[in-house]
């Protein structure tokens, strides 16, 4: 078992899995600002792939009495992560992937090109019927947000429902400890929760505009309940959210479609969505006495027996995992392997042949545009796995043979 290193602040203390894994400091410098705030509860909790953030650390439990801070719920309201099993098995997949690829690419748009603007291939042209019917039930809750917030009417909205993203964001097929295969993806509530949550840290830090010098980051500025527009952006999260779960539900559906019309697989059947979970989300919860909002900026729910899945890199494992509901972590654990260096930092050391080396076994694009997304640009997830033996039991480990990116 692993124990959290304790890390007193003049706030509140810190608590973090941090044990084997490396912890940036300036990471911990932006736990110590968030634990300094007024507004948290008890203490800040810190997952094993842990890494600075803009606003808030990456990685990261807060719970806060009475308030909520927007930049540590973060721009990709309602990321997360989906995963089902199917009944294929290794001895059924082709030995050439790259159609299972191609096919996959053609279900979902993914990547993002002329800024977003028109003709972008991450957007839908023409929505599906499936796409049409999810956006019917979603748009009333749009509607209400956009009358009180009006500037949050522009850019895509049906559009990217169903769609992947660029960055971290993927669709991978794995393989788990008996060969049978799962089909796993990653994304979030694309460019519609990005602009609801630049917005409203943009109107949080204008709501404080007389307290900022108060504050030890101006990020880290925040609403209180029976604020002007505190509720406003409770029910923007939440309804952000509910499109972040639909747009993994829809691309779900779309996969498993594209694959069930190949010629080079068997006819295959699937279970139940074994997890469907958010990571970067806020939620009321009660935790050491008190009602709190619990935001998690990349982290996972791991309340007891609660199904959470971490993923690893383009090269590494993955992993089921089911809640041991730690009361220190909040009911948490991290939400991937984590970043070990920045983008840039990543495109700058390593070269396209060095990522081929990394990703040697897996169908997936081997080229300049995705090496800040390179295994070597993240922790080892083992590392953080044996970090977090406290908070999670490992139920199944997947290793990816196709992966999809943006």
């Amino acid at each position: 078992m692993t124990t959290p290193v304790r890390i007193e602040t003049p706030g509140v203390p810190i608590q973090a899995w941090i044990r084997g894994v490396v912890a940036d400091p300036n990471a911990l410098r932006q736990l110590e600002n968030v634990a300094r705030l007024p507004i948290v509860h008890h203490h800040v909790a810190a997952m094993p792939d842990v890494h600075w953030g803009i606003g808030a650390t990456v990685g990261s439990v807060i719970p806060t009495i009475g308030a909520i801070v927007p930049a540590a719920v973060g721009v990709d309201i309602g990321c997360g992560m989906l995963a089902v099993r199917t009944s294929l098995v290794a001895g059924d997949l082709p030995d050439d992937l790259k159609g299972i690829r191609s096919a996959i690419e053609r279900a979902v748009p993914h990547g993002r090109t002329n800024h977003g603007g028109k003709g972008d291939r991450g957007a839908w042209r023409d929505l599906p019927a499936r796409t049409e019917d999810a956006w019917r039930r979603l748009r009333p809750g749009y509607e209400a947000i956009v009358a009180k917030h009006p500037r949050l009417d522009r850019g895509a909205t049906a559009e990217h429902l169903g769609t992947l993203g660029t960055g971290n964001h993927f669709v991978e097929l794995c393989l788990d400890e008996v060969q049978r295969v799962w089909v796993m993806l990653h994304s979030g509530s694309r460019g519609v929760g990005n602009r609801i949550g630049t917005h409203f840290i943009e109107l949080a830090k204008k709501d404080m505009r007389l307290h900022l010098a108060n504050l030890p980051d101006a990020d880290l500025a925040y609403f209180r309940e029976g604020a002007e527009h505190f509720d406003d952006y409770v029910s923007a999260v939440e309804w952000a959210q509910r499109f972040a779960r639909t747009n993994r539900d829809l691309m779900l559906t779309a996969i498993l479609e594209a694959l069930a019309r190949r010629d080079d697989l068997p006819a295959f059947s699937h279970g139940e969505v074994a997890v469907n979970c958010h990571h970067n989300y806020v939620q009321r919860e009660h935790h050491f006495g008190a009602e709190v909002f619990v935001t998690r900026k990349g982290a996972v729910r791991a309340g007891p027996g609660e199904l959470g899945i971490v993923p690893g890199s383009m090269g590494a494992r993955s992993y089921i995992v089911r809640g041991k509901g730690n009361a220190d972590s909040f009911h948490s654990c991290s939400h991937g392997a984590g970043r070990a260096m920045s983008r840039g930092e990543a495109t700058r050391r390593f070269t396209v042949a060095d990522h081929a080396a990394a990703t040697a076994g897996v169908e997936c694009r081997k080229d300049e545009g995705v090496l800040d997304e390179t295994p070597m640009a993240y922790k080892d997830i083992d590392a953080v796995m044996a970090a977090q033996q406290d908070l999670v039991e490992v139920v199944h480990t997947l290793k990816q043979v196709v992966c999809v990116k943006g």
